[in-house]
């Protein structure tokens, strides 16, 4: 069994976090978000791992995983280039991938169950396809599948205007190579890319048997900026305190809080967990930060109270505010026009930014 992670794509919807680095190394809880897919797949047994990669955050994605060695895979970097869809993206991986069965995880995706039971299931049946599949309240706005009794699925239907189940496809796939033939037949959808729901249809038409496992945990694609924060919560609701760095006696931390090894909390600051400091990191004086917050790296952070945000790091917040529900680029600074006349904000604001003032 070989994985395939899919790490393509221009990461619009995360503008403008990615304007200067692909979606795939946004951090969730002070992890980069395709960190989370490669340590499923080592977990799950599979260590020979093909990265297929875009054009855009081709270099920041092999500089940060490298051979794999760091998290005891072996990595394998595939081009895309463009991006034609999933299936196109599958495509790329047909030599690597050889005569195996695979495991294709998007990069951009985190599923907190793991994925050892469905490829388990996989390797104990005989199928062509296994696919994960997860309950939603809104199923006419997904791909949905249609499950007999005994989790086979019947066919799959594209936002659907009378669904056959709430059962939505997910961002994680388990294929025999005869996926591949299939997707040499595919004609480009409306949009212009092979769709990975018409490649497994293929299958079903010709006669294979394809699985389905139905994710109990939650699941979250991290796309757009409020799924980073949604992401961000849900990681920090299971973290271990570990307080590695240095906590001064008179600050007050209470909460599960993981301070990194060279990360401060200087006294007078006051942090209420679950909260994430990254290594380098200091907050200082009449500062709070308050639940479900990440501190990335080399961040300074004295004066603001900050609660459910995201600091991607290398940043200086510095200013008397309450910031709620951010997510801070790598660089940002936020300081103080306390002193300053005329009286008003001063932005410099890039592309699709978002501000709420």
């Amino acid at each position: 069994m070989k994985g395939v992670v899919l790490a393509g794509g221009t990461g619009s919807r995360l503008r403008p976090i990615t304007h200067t680095g692909p979606k795939q190394l946004v951090p969730v809880a002070n992890k980069p978000v395709i960190q989370y897919g490669i340590e499923d797949l080592r977990d799950a047994g599979v260590t020979d791992i093909g990265i297929v990669l875009g054009d855009k955050g081709r270099d920041e994605i092999q500089a940060f995983l490298g051979d794999g060695s760091e998290f005891g895979v072996d990595i394998t970097y595939i081009i895309q280039g463009e991006p034609l869809g999933l299936a196109h993206a599958a495509a790329c991986a047909r030599d690597f991938v050889g005569g195996d069965d695979f495991v294709m995880y998007l990069g951009d995706n985190i599923f907190h169950q793991g994925l050892a039971e469905m490829v388990d299931r996989f390797e104990s049946g005989d199928y062509g396809a296994s696919i994960a599949l997860q309950r939603v309240d809104n199923p006419r706005q997904f791909g949905i599948a249609d499950v007999a009794d005994d989790g086979t699925v019947e066919r799959l239907v594209e936002k659907p205007d009378d669904p056959p189940s709430d059962l939505a496809l997910v961002g994680v796939y388990v294929f025999s190579p005869a996926v591949f033939d299939v997707i040499e037949d595919l004609e480009p959808s409306w949009r212009g890319e092979l769709e990975i729901t018409d490649a497994i249809q293929g299958l079903l038409d010709s006669g294979a048997a394809v699985d389905s496992h139905v994710v109990e945990g939650w699941w979250k694609d991290t796309g757009k900026p409020e799924d980073i924060l949604h992401a961000n919560r849900l990681v920090l609701e299971d973290i271990e305190s570990a307080l590695d760095g240095e906590v001064h006696p008179d600050a007050d931390v209470t909460g599960r809080v993981d301070l990194a090894p060279d990360a401060s909390i200087e006294a007078g600051a006051v942090v209420r967990g679950p909260v994430s400091i990254a290594d380098g990191s200091v907050v200082g004086a009449d500062t709070y930060v308050g639940p479900y917050t990440a501190i990335g790296h080399d961040t300074r952070v004295r004066g603001p109270h900050i609660e459910n945000s995201v600091v991607v790091g290398e940043s200086e917040l510095t200013a008397d505010v309450r910031l709620i529900d951010c997510l801070l680029g790598r660089g940002a600074t936020v300081g103080s026009a306390e002193d300053l006349l005329p009286e008003g904000h001063r932005l410099v604001v890039g592309e699709n930014s978002n501000l709420k003032l």
